[in-house]
């Protein structure tokens, strides 16, 4: 008989040395996978009553709040994020979880949409609403062990949908993976709910596995490009190809203009560094290109900029792949012909244990081609720039994001040329417009930094993304690979689709699509918007 693999132990790292903490589970093979989601699956009808998701989320909240210190602790010797920042993102994510239960206990999440013919018997009657998509399943981020994780944004939203959950845990935290499943499970047991509703696996191969699964419906997914990309591709060419809703990489791009940078040099330069090396630079709101006036207040921002990030100390990578990643996409970017460094250039003295911030600048027309690709957009600005110099295919490097608290200041000669290089930006999650009030030029700006980003700041900085009804977090891609948020009460639409019921009788519908409305969900009934509990 032949003997059964044996698993591989899954070790809780410390970032800043490297060396094990403790052994925290194995990793999950085909079938832990196929019972995590099949047990979901079976979970799938105690989540039909949006008055115990919303119990559920509420009780999952009070959990968090009650083991924050255990909890802090944990992913802070797992991530050396802080726990100053870790306490702040726990709040978040309680605070998130509060918000979806307030979500599902509303009932506009459903959409509901009823339409009566005009003349009884001329024409059918149609109940519209959003139903429960099925199993999600959401993979963990390395750069929010709490927020982006076993119970964040994706969690929080697909449960208040009304769909259970399988989270793939992040190699970088999985102790702390496993504490907020247990946190989640505890919950679930007080409200009635099967522990099934959240379901958590480890390892690489266990990712895959999870989106081959048949009974998984959809999956939510923030990390790198590469992984993330790979993953999309394997979603869709399931025999039932799936929604595959990812986060994969930003540039954030940020415009000062002129009389911006004349006026306020020093903060803006100040504020950028500050936005730069939060969080050691692993956020994926981290702007990693500013284009900065070509003139002498260019140069006091700049000199800004670099003496700010010259007070900052290095910080712990999350792990040393992406220590490694980091310095090695620092060392090519400055190796390119007309980049300057503003500040030492990271080498391998420690390598892949500390991040020391960066800054490189070159010249705007570096980063122009000589025949834009038709698609690039922004015509005229485009080809003012034709032939100004310097089409140089190696420099599209500097246009992809580099995972750490590396900045590329490019310094353009007039509006046109600076719109040139924002028509080669690929999708960002953000983009950022650093102007004066009344300024006439401004105004011109807004719509090629919406074209490129989910989200326009104009002023400020996008480290740091506000939890409201109104917040969207994604981007064209590779920001994101559909047009949904990850943040924001709008979240749960990525969990949801349309079922129309056409003349069904009053006793074969759910309460939510009766006339009487006798659960008062806010709805649209023949055209008249009803919200009977405003």
């Amino acid at each position: 008989m032949p003997q059964p693999i044996p698993q591989a132990k899954v070790w809780s790292l410390d970032p800043r040395t490297g060396e094990r903490r403790a052994e925290v589970a194995v990793e999950s093979d085909t079938a832990a996978v196929d019972r995590a989601v099949t047990a979901a699956h079976q979970a799938l009808p105690a989540l039909a009553d949006r008055l115990v998701r919303a119990r559920l989320l509420l009780a999952a909240a009070d959990a968090l709040a009650k083991a924050g210190d255990e909890l802090v602790n944990t992913a802070d010797a797992e991530t050396a994020l802080g726990s100053a920042r870790l306490t702040g993102e726990l709040a978040r994510t309680a605070g998130q979880l509060r918000a979806f239960a307030t979500v599902a206990r509303e009932g506009a999440l459903l959409d509901v949409v009823i339409d009566h013919p005009a003349t009884p018997g001329a024409g059918p009657v149609l109940r519209r609403w959003l139903t429960p998509i099925g199993v999600v399943g959401v993979f963990a981020a390395s750069n929010f062990p709490l927020a982006f994780s076993v119970l964040g944004g994706d969690t929080a939203s697909a449960l208040a949908a009304g769909c259970p959950v399988v989270v793939k845990a992040h190699a970088d935290h999985p102790a702390t993976a496993e504490l907020a499943a247990r946190l989640l499970h505890a919950a679930a047991r007080e409200v009635g709910v099967p522990a099934a509703v959240l379901g958590l696996v480890h390892g690489f191969a266990a990712g895959v596995d999870l989106v081959r699964h048949p009974a998984l419906r959809a999956v939510g997914f923030t990390g790198s490009l590469r992984g993330g990309r790979a993953l999309s591709d394997l979603a869709a060419a399931r025999p039932r190809p799936i929604p595959f809703h990812g986060e994969l990489g930003s540039l954030n791009p940020v415009v000062v203009t002129e009389r911006a940078a004349d006026e306020r040099a020093a903060e803006i330069g100040t504020g950028l560094a500050g936005s730069v090396t939060l969080g050691a630079g692993q956020f994926c709101t981290k702007p990693g290109l500013v284009l900065v006036p070509a003139g002498p207040a260019g140069d006091r921002l700049a000199a800004a900029t670099a003496a700010a990030l010259a007070e900052v100390p290095a910080g712990v990578p999350l792990d040393g792949r992406i220590g490694a990643a980091y310095l090695a996409g620092c060392q090519a970017r400055a190796a390119l012909p007309g980049v300057a460094s503003l500040t030492a250039v990271p080498d391998a003295e420690a390598p892949g244990r500390r991040l020391r911030p960066c800054c490189l600048e070159l010249p705007a027309a570096l980063l122009i081609e000589a025949e834009p690709e038709p698609d690039a957009g922004a015509g005229a600005g485009a080809g003012a720039a034709t032939g100004a110099g310097a089409g140089n295919a190696d420099h599209t490097l500097l246009l992809e994001e580099c995972f750490g608290p590396l900045v590329v200041l490019a310094r353009y000669r007039d509006a046109a040329e600076a719109a040139a290089v924002l028509a080669r930006v690929e999708g960002s999650l953000t983009a950022t417009l650093h102007t004066t009030p009344h300024e006439p030029e401004a105004a011109h700006w807004l719509p090629s930094l919406a074209a490129i980003a989910g989200r326009v700041l104009v002023g400020g900085w996008p480290t740091g993304v506000a939890v409201l009804p109104a917040m969207h977090h994604g981007g064209p891609y590779p920001a994101s690979t559909s047009n949904s948020t990850s943040v924001g009460a709008t979240a749960v639409e990525r969990w949801l689709r349309p079922v129309v019921y056409q003349d069904a009788p009053p006793e074969l519908l759910p309460p939510e699509l009766h006339d009487a409305n006798p659960l008062r969900v806010p709805r649209r009934v023949d055209g008249q918007l009803e919200r009977p509990n405003a």
